[in-house]
């Protein structure tokens, strides 16, 4: 169901990309703070209900059924539906399509006039686990098809025009890697890329996540994943063995442990050189953004990747002094409906520039 929306004069004006300088709310100027703020502070939702739709990105083979993924779409009407852009937005690690930035991003793409796609990444999305019976394998950082799939499924579908993809965090490394694998190859369609704080670098920010400062973040992702992992391994006996888990400290551990071995990497270590965006983002030929705090408490970006982004000249790198782990949380402007979000706002800018 969607409701009936009039087309914003945007679309006829192709407004440039200014992006605004990020002045951190009062007495967020941390990156902790910044971080933990923008993931429990609330925001309303006047999205209309989504239409669920399962894709398929891996088909049957064997004895192996084949890999379905849940998205949940809001359409604009059908007879403007090909001509408004379309925003595929993908989230971090151990989040949904629900998660706060997911559904804060889709708000003011709706708004704006665009179609939103909330793709669920393998395994996530529904309750209680319920979207692990439509795949047999993990999710991991490297499955940047997974976007592909999606991307082509709506667009012959419903004959889009213009898509843009976005991410956040791991989502933002899935995104440009995907961009970089197509390299001059991409869908005339794809108008546009976004990562919000990805983690293109995944070695360096699994390590920083380990560090004293950072252990509490890296034990609430580790007490999710191996939660997910032990009910992946009750609904598929005979692929996983759910006592891999027992004594795993750290999130490169899990990787070395559990995603190296049941996703084709020899460890952590070829893993996270495999599935980084970093090791193709000197390829992407799209119009691209990314945007970075450099006070977020994990994910970094290392100097050598700055250097081949700084080298793209497809690449818009936006780094602000602080910002935290894709919360961005500036002060908001009530006069000019500003909720305070500037990264949601400024990527709104750049898409629609794009579109």
């Amino acid at each position: 169901m969607s409701a009936k929306v009039d087309p914003p004069e945007v679309f006829a004006t192709r407004p440039s990309f200014e992006p605004k300088p990020f002045v951190p709310r009062r007495w967020l100027c941390n990156g902790h703070a910044q971080t933990i703020a923008g993931n429990f502070l609330l925001r309303a939702d006047h999205l209309p209900a989504p239409v669920p739709e399962l894709v398929e990105v891996s088909p049957a083979s064997g004895s192996q059924i084949a890999t379905q993924l849940l998205c949940l779409c809001h359409w604009q009407p059908a007879e403007i539906r090909a001509v408004r852009p379309t925003a595929i937005v993908v989230h971090g690690l151990e989040g949904s399509a629900d998660s706060q930035y997911v559904v804060g991003n889709a708000n003011k793409l709706w708004r704006a006039g665009a179609n939103v796609i909330r793709m669920n990444m393998r395994n996530c999305g529904g309750r209680n686990y319920e979207m692990a019976k439509l795949t047999p394998t993990l999710y991991h950082s490297g499955l940047s098809g997974d976007v592909g799939a999606v991307l082509r499924f709506f667009l012959e579908r419903e004959h889009l025009e213009s898509i843009a993809l976005i991410g956040y965090s791991m989502g933002g490394n899935l995104v440009l890697k995907l961009a970089g694998e197509l390299g001059a190859d991409a869908l005339p369609q794809l108008h546009s890329v976004v990562g919000v704080s990805p983690a293109m670098d995944l070695g360096p920010s699994a390590d920083a996540l380990h560090r004293p400062q950072n252990r509490l973040y890296e034990l609430r992702f580790l007490r999710a994943l191996i939660k997910r992992f032990r009910h992946k391994a009750r609904l598929f006996p005979r692929v996983y063995d759910s006592r891999r888990a027992a004594g795993i400290g750290s999130l490169r551990d899990f990787d070395d442990r559990i995603t190296a071995l049941y996703s084709g990497f020899a460890s952590a270590g070829d893993y996270y050189f495999r599935a980084a965006a970093a090791r193709v983002v000197d390829r992407i030929a799209v119009p691209t953004l990314i945007l970075q705090a450099l006070d977020d408490p994990f994910v970094t970006i290392t100097p050598e990747t700055s250097a081949a982004i700084e080298a793209n000249p497809h690449i818009t790198l936006l780094q602000t002094q602080h910002g935290g782990h894709c919360a961005f949380l500036a002060k908001p402007g009530p006069a000019s409906d500003d909720d305070g979000r500037w990264a949601e706002t400024t990527l709104l800018r750049f898409v629609l520039a794009h579109a």
